[in-house]
């Protein structure tokens, strides 16, 4: 991407070792998610997208995981180099995570009002801002509102299992404001909920990117919401980025024959050709193809596929990471 980026990953790998046996989840992963834009990492269930978005969090315990090489750049400060301290305070008050299961994520027996408080409180001893229980209410009150919850002082009352998955979700999206981060990650925001909820947090979502200067990272499975709401897309397969570029362009001519495959298994409301499924499997994280990790799933892979990763070919900020881009264009 052109733009000058807020957040930047530069060939991240990271395994996991567990009794032994050591499994490289990540390969080399890099991307940029600029302010003020909608970034989408996709892929199907296991990929590595949740693992990557956890290692920029800084949520992944060391050990299991362990980072090999690369840098995650926020701000321009090198992320992987802080003290555990500084980054602590930096995921609580500049970078907020809207996380995948509002029912998971919310304690039952608490109401929303007490758990928005809470957050708060830490986030302002993290930036040394001193704020009263009145002050507190009036902020919680405030981002209910600007996530369009209709009367806040009663959802503020209200416990979880008394909203519906919509307004929970809304509720999870509020939390993550309340210290005014300048980046959100979203991890498959929506996914359990109908598509008119889902598409509402998604305008959402949207708006809050362009009227507050956002830096959004969405992570999802869903090419159908990725064309709809995204300004650039990062496709990873098994640990690596695979393709990117900017929405409109990628999916005009997807290039990867991974991003091509995850299309066909797009159902289409225009009809046409029938959906189709991805043969084969995800490989095995601790003893991966040596070559392309997908050519033992790729219609189009030669012997040499499987010998060798593929080199990074780039068009107009259009990127594929593949031996046979010719058979495909």
């Amino acid at each position: 991407m052109s733009e000058e980026a807020l957040l930047s990953v530069r060939a991240l790998s990271l395994d996991f070792v567990s009794d032994g046996a050591r499994a490289q989840l990540l390969r080399d992963v890099s991307l940029d998610v600029p302010a003020r834009r909608h970034v989408a990492l996709v892929g199907e269930s296991g990929c590595g997208k949740s693992v990557t978005m956890r290692a920029i969090m800084g949520l992944l315990a060391s050990p299991p995981a362990r980072v090999l090489g690369g840098e995650i750049r926020f701000d321009g400060v090198d992320l992987l180099k802080l003290p555990a301290r500084e980054r602590a305070r930096l995921r609580g008050t500049a970078m907020s995570m809207v996380f995948q299961d509002p029912t998971s994520s919310l304690n039952p027996v608490f109401t929303i009002g007490d758990q928005m408080r809470t957050i708060l409180k830490y986030a302002d001893a993290r930036l040394g801002r001193a704020r009263n229980r009145q002050q507190r209410q009036a902020r919680v009150a405030e981002v209910l509102a600007q996530v369009r919850m209709a009367d806040p002082e009663r959802i503020g009352r209200a416990y979880p299992l008394q909203l519906s998955g919509g307004m929970r979700q809304r509720i999870l999206i509020a939390m993550a404001l309340l210290s005014e981060p300048r980046l959100l990650i979203a991890d498959e925001p929506g996914t359990a909920l109908d598509v008119t909820t889902q598409a509402q947090i998604l305008k959402l979502l949207k708006d809050l990117v362009e009227a507050r200067g956002l830096a959004l990272l969405m992570i999802t499975h869903n090419l159908g919401v990725v064309r709809e709401s995204s300004d650039h897309v990062f496709v990873m397969y098994a640990g690596a980025v695979v393709e990117q570029g900017p929405t409109q362009a990628l999916f005009a001519s997807p290039r990867h024959p991974y991003t091509r495959a995850l299309m066909a298994c797009t159902p289409k409301l225009s009809g046409g050709a029938a959906m189709r499924g991805i043969d084969g499997a995800l490989p095995d994280y601790s003893a991966p193809p040596s070559g392309c990790r997908f050519a033992p799933r790729c219609p189009l892979a030669t012997p040499a596929c499987a010998q060798t990763p593929p080199h990074t070919l780039i068009s107009a900020g259009h990127s594929a990471a593949c031996w046979r881009l010719e058979a495909t264009e």
